[in-house]
């Protein structure tokens, strides 16, 4: 059975999906249950999911660096 898991389990919050391979929580812990063919079409979001993973992250870290922003 095909998988797309790297062995880097960590879930993004801002995404739902897992650093590592893409995949919801859902998708990962009913993967064994899914056909072949929801597989192949999962397989086929995870990398614009990751790609789009780095895209928040980076997005994200300047707000970050500079701290929690007050009130006016």
């Amino acid at each position: 059975m095909q998988t797309p898991c790297v062995h880097v389990c960590s879930l993004v919050s801002a995404t739902g999906f897992c650093a590592g391979c893409g995949r919801t929580l859902q998708e990962i812990s009913s993967w064994m249950s899914y056909s072949d063919t929801e597989r192949r079409r999962i397989m086929a979001l995870l990398p614009a999911r990751l790609a789009g993973a780095v895209s928040v992250s980076n997005h994200m870290k300047p707000s970050l660096a500079r701290g929690p922003e007050r009130p006016l």
